[in-house]
């Protein structure tokens, strides 16, 4: 192997109100596809920064997280396709819980991203065949158990902040 292996760092927004879980439905090379607002973590950002970030930019409301869910791995492995190479690809998602805040007025949704839903844990359990990631449930059944853990577990050291593009 002449590279090195690497996990794509992703973070996810684990957003509930009213007993109802907030996701996207997005585009993907598989077709319409429902996710946690979530996404990749970049370079010089914070955990926790990148998932406001990634709920901002995909939901259009402010999100503020308050607590770690969990890390989780999965990997997907696509199949070439006309004009691709086939892929596998290693997720390592870090969910976060927290506070869903306002709509930003003049914000649109990210490039892909169709709309926004509210979804009951029974919807999503059922359209299981529509998921983006296999994290879906599992983290909103984390959260639905009371799975939490403070943000304090996270340490981000300032060299990360102070990283430059080349």
């Amino acid at each position: 192997m002449s590279e090195r292996w690497k996990p794509s760092a992703t973070v996810a927004a684990i957003i509930e109100k009213d007993g109802k879980f907030l996701l996207v439905e997005e585009h993907t090379p598989e077709g319409l596809r429902l996710n946690n607002p979530a996404g990749h973590l970049d370079e010089g950002e914070s955990l926790v920064h990148g998932c406001a970030r990634e709920a901002l930019e995909e939901t259009m409301h402010l999100f503020t997280p308050t607590y770690l869910l969990g890390a989780y791995m999965s990997r997907l492995v696509r199949p070439a396709r006309p004009g691709h190479a086939a892929e596998d690809i290693t997720y390592l998602r870090f969910a976060f819980g927290g506070e869903l805040g306002a709509l930003q007025a003049g914000r649109q949704l990210d490039t892909g991203i169709v709309r926004t839903l509210w979804l009951s844990p029974d919807e999503i359990r059922a359209s299981a065949d529509r998921h983006r990631s296999p994290l879906i449930v599992r983290c909103m059944e984390d959260h639905l158990r009371g799975q939490r853990f403070a943000l304090e577990l996270i340490y981000t050291d300032a060299s990360v902040f102070a990283l430059q593009k080349q």
